[in-house]
């Protein structure tokens, strides 16, 4: 006997839905109101046959909260929904309204181009994957591989696995000879692995990369994008070869790619009209200024700002109301400032020296290494005066410039630019030499003695950070050098004692090592002090354990101090205020540069226009101009500003930001806004609420439910607690292994380890949704262990007449394009019917008066034996009803294609072969009659 998609059948005890893809001899099947991961395979031989899904029963009669905690059971547990999104029924994470509009977006486009530029923590991640899961769900896309920073790929793949079901493998040095031996014959890993997590630094390199684009996916995330691009001038080997890589990829017309970086724009334009090349070719050269380029852009770039989403439609998004900064500056000890100085006289020494012209360029930017390495600290400088000039390796003026700048001043993308850079280079005589080293030598012997108490860097941090931990801040201390990050921890280890966890982050740890020993930290009962360099200053999500982050030592980049106040300055972060704290020397003639000409400025445009503007590309020249006048002539800052004319200079560098400042103010949002409006975002909105419940009937049933299983539950500020000793086994057994008791239930994120939100995704919520609806549809549970029941008798004064309420499950077959042929699906809906009168003259009620019923409250007793009379009317005339609940299903159905359509309306080529059609054989899962009270039409 054959089987059709969307047939009932029963096998192995249980009914199931059979789904594409299957034969005459072998069934795929999903349970029925199952998820995709119960799917099994079948054979017929086992003893398939036909099933129909039984009626209620009119003994089995529940209260009047039956009817809504068996709809909100089924929808909030639908795992196969038919609206236009087909991915957010079986996510584990439930997104806000505003990341919405890249997955319409995508829809929107044939083959996607995407660059999500929002700010730093509002969820670019969440966005990204649910337009991959999307394009993988719908057949648009049959693999994936995610870009990024080797010290972001465990969090990527936890991310995938966590919140969208997505198994990933990871492709690192350290994983890629597993992965190759078990691939087959002559198949790559991409070929082997469809899920991939990819360092894009590994797979950069010449021996990797051709295999890489001969199979790679065809849908690609790149994180953090804004380290992939160059502006045409000289840039890092690794950077051009990132670059190049992303280049050839974006080639393909048939790739999807979407792009991440919450700074896309480093205030050069030809590195961002690079970056917008691999989104269209023709992007890299259109008028921006006309609305017709801005109106092209628009369709590939989304770029919000906090205060663009807020509150966005009817939702509030909970992000920390302020970040309060502050400076706090220290004074160098005698002893620190006498070395200081002699360092400094060295450096001048060296840079005057008359070498040639590159030996003078590399001696310029190591004596900048070495005295920022000793204003970090003296651990840093000991560890700078045991290596060589980094720029050393110089072929050229040009190229000890580049190399100098992209790791002295900050510009480096590369993880290594954490590390110590160098020193200075010496004379190239032999008694000039031996001369340099003796010195070098001493410096190295009184640096070693500043650790400690002659050490007034640490002394102040000491106190900011027993000042934050008063206030109930647990820190992030950013270092530039690792061997000043190790230093710190050791030293505020001593200094806070045991009650406070202190533990050291640094590039010298593996990826997944650093996680280990964060959740390490955290896990410490106390107060928790983490102390890192910038390896954790991307990307990294540490707002649910830390509130503050302090900047121990200046970055020469105020990019970079965004970056790092964003690990904590982001959605999730339970403080309604962060803090941001900066240390500075008053005395050390390289802080008060800076912090003076970069970071007061950087931070003033921020408050004033909500978003971090890039500093332009006079930026270099104007610090350099300083640092120059520091070591060739000694002088104090603002005297060198005259004598150099870099007061001209920083007046021009500070035109063009506040000039880019103004346009970003003016512009809520730079391009992308236009391409999808709000509205459309609400009638979206609108039709998941419909479908999968909104926050308030998931917070409504779970309180419900709880209570009708006798849980204890206590108001909160923020929800409620639910003890759980109580409930029955099978539930206890089904909520998360981590759960708390009393379990404690939010309203909103962001929640603690344990805690559990009241959305739909919520692995407790879940858990309490498919035990109301498998309990309701199992009449063997006790009534005790049964919080809803299929049938329901009301009296109350929602109704004159008498009134039946349906709950009926639609099955729907979707033929969505895709790829070479369309992908046909299986899926399901709930809708709530209701009719005045007998079946046989039924009076439908408009849509619009059913949710009433559902929310009506009984003003009176029906006795038990006249109850089952009314429920036994109802199911006798459910043959009755068949007409019309098949009308209703093609009106769902045709309602569906519409709305599939809507959100994919740019494109005729994308909506042809779109189809949705119904099921005949619709299920009546629930009858609940309401009657008015005595005296009323019976």
């Amino acid at each position: 006997m054959g089987f059709a998609a969307g047939n009932l059948v029963s096998a192995r005890g249980r009914e199931w839905v059979v789904l594409p893809d299957s034969t005459d001899e072998f069934l795929i099947l999903r349970p029925l109101g199952g998820s995709d991961d119960d799917i099994a395979g079948v054979l017929i031989s086992e003893g398939v046959t036909p099933a129909t899904f039984p009626p209620p029963d009119p003994d089995d009669i529940g209260d009047h909260y039956s009817a809504s905690l068996l709809r909100s059971a089924l929808r909030i547990g639908f795992r196969s929904t038919a609206g236009p999104f087909r991915c957010l029924a079986k996510i584990a994470v439930q997104p806000r309204a505003y990341q919405l509009v890249p997955l319409m977006m995508a829809l929107r486009q044939d083959v996607v181009r995407l660059l999500i530029a929002d700010d730093v923590g509002i969820g670019k991640t969440i966005e990204a994957g649910l337009v991959a899961t999307e394009l993988l769900e719908v057949g648009a896309a049959r693999g994936l591989s995610v870009l990024c920073s080797p010290a972001l790929a465990e969090q990527w793949q936890r991310e995938l696995r966590e919140k969208f079901g997505l198994e990933a493998e990871l492709v690192l040095p350290s994983t890629v000879r597993r992965l190759e031996r078990a691939r087959l014959g002559t198949e790559s890993i991409f070929e082997r692995f469809p899920i991939t997590v990819v360092s894009t630094d590994f797979i950069k390199s010449i021996r990797r990369r051709h295999e890489f684009l001969r199979t790679c996916p065809d849908l690609v995330i790149v994180d953090e994008v804004h380290t992939c691009v160059s502006d045409g001038t000289r840039a890092s080997t690794g950077r051009t070869q990132r670059y190049e890589l992303i280049r050839d990829l974006a080639k393909d017309p048939q790739r999807h790619v979407i792009l991440a970086s919450a700074t896309p724009h480093s205030g050069k334009e030809q590195a961002f009209r690079n970056l917008l090349g691999l989104l269209d070719p023709d992007l890299e050269t259109v008028d921006l200024e006309q609305v017709k380029g801005r109106e092209r852009l628009a369709r590939h770039f989304v770029q919000r700002r906090r205060a663009d989403i807020r509150r966005y439609i009817d939702e509030d998004t909970p992000f920390p109301k302020d970040r309060l900064t502050k400076e706090f500056p220290y004074a160098l000890s005698p002893e620190y400032r006498a070395l200081f100085e002699k360092v400094l006289d060295y450096a001048r020494e060296t840079v005057r020296a008359e070498n040639g012209d590159l030996a003078r360029r590399v001696n310029w930017w190591s004596a900048l290494a070495l005295l920022r390495a000793l204003a970090s600290s003296p651990r840093a400088a000991v560890q700078t005066l045991r290596t060589r000039a980094a720029a050393a390796a110089a072929d050229s003026v040009a190229d000890a410039d580049a190399i100098g700048r992209s790791v002295v001043l900050d510009l480096s993308d590369d993880e290594t630019g954490e590390t110590p850079d160098s020193t200075p280079g010496a004379d190239t005589s032999e008694d000039g030499a031996n001369t340099a080293e003796r010195r070098l030598r001493g410096f190295l012997v009184e640096a070693r003695k500043l650790e400690g108490k002659a050490d007034n860097k640490i002394r102040a941090l000491v106190e900011v950070v027993e000042d934050l931990l008063a206030q109930d801040c647990d820190p992030i201390v950013f270092c530039r050098f690792i061997d000043t990050a190790d230093y710190v921890a050791e030293q505020l280890s001593k200094a806070l004692g045991s009650k406070v966890a202190v533990r050291s982050v640094t590039g010298t740890l593996p990826p997944g090592e650093r996680v280990a020993r964060i959740d390490e930290l955290t896990a410490t009962p106390g107060r928790h002090v983490l102390v890192a360099t910038d390896c954790l200053s991307e990307g990294v999500n540490l707002q649910e354990a830390f509130q503050a982050v302090v900047h121990y030592d200046l970055a020469w980049n105020p990019t970079r101090h965004e970056q790092r106040e964003g690990r904590v300055d982001r959605f999730g972060q339970r403080a309604d205020q962060v803090r941001a704290v900066t240390l500075y020397g008053r005395d050390n003639h390289i802080d008060g540069i800076v912090l003076e000409v970069l970071l007061r400025k950087h931070e003033a445009i921020r408050k004033a226009t909500g978003v971090s503007v890039p500093v332009p590309d006079s930026n270099d020249a104007v610090v350099e101009a300083l640092m120059e006048g520091l070591l060739l002539r000694g002088r104090d800052s603002e005297q060198l500003s005259l004598d150099l004319g870099v007061q001209t200079k920083q007046r021009e560098l500070y035109a063009d930001w506040d000039s880019a400042a103004e346009r970003e103010k003016v512009a809520k949002t730079k391009y992308a806004q236009h391409a999808i409006k709000p509205e459309e975002v609400a009638a979206e909105v609108a039709t998941i609420r419909q479908s999968l419940g909104t926050p308030a009937e998931v917070s409504e049933f779970t309180e419900h439910s709880l209570r009708a299983l006798r849980s204890t539950l206590t108001p909160t500020d923020s929800g409620f607690t639910a003890t759980l000793a109580t409930l029955p086994i099978g539930l206890r057994d089904a909520l998360p292994p981590d759960r708390l008791d009393p379990q404690r239930f939010l309203r909103d994120l962001p929640i603690a380890h344990g805690e559990a939100v009241l959305n739909r995704t919520d692995p407790a919520v879940e858990a309490i949704a498919r035990y109301v609806l498998e309990s309701a549809l199992d009449p063997k549970t006790s009534e005790d262990a049964r919080p809803t029941h299929r049938c329901a008798v009301v009296r109350t004064n929602a109704v004159t007449t008498r009134t039946t309420l349906l709950l009926v499950r639609y099955r729907f077959h979707l033929q969505l394009p895709a790829r070479d042929v369309g992908r046909e699906l299986v899926a399901e809906d709930v809708s709530a019917l209701a009719f005045e009168g007998s079946p046989t003259q039924a009076k439908w009620l408009d849509e619009e008066r059913v949710p009433a019923l559902l929310e009506a409250r009984p003003s009176g007793n029906v006795p038990e034996q006249q109850a089952r009379q009314f429920a036994a009317r109802g199911l006798d005339g459910l043959g009755e009803l068949r007409g019309h609940l098949e009308e209703h299903g093609q009106v769902l159905a045709d309602r569906l294609l519409a709305s599939h359509r809507r959100v994919r309306q740019a494109s005729s080529e994308i909506v042809r072969g779109l189809k949705v059609t119904v099921e005949p054989s619709a299920d009546v899962l629930g009858v609940f009659v309401f009657v008015p009270p005595l005296g009323g039409v019976q």
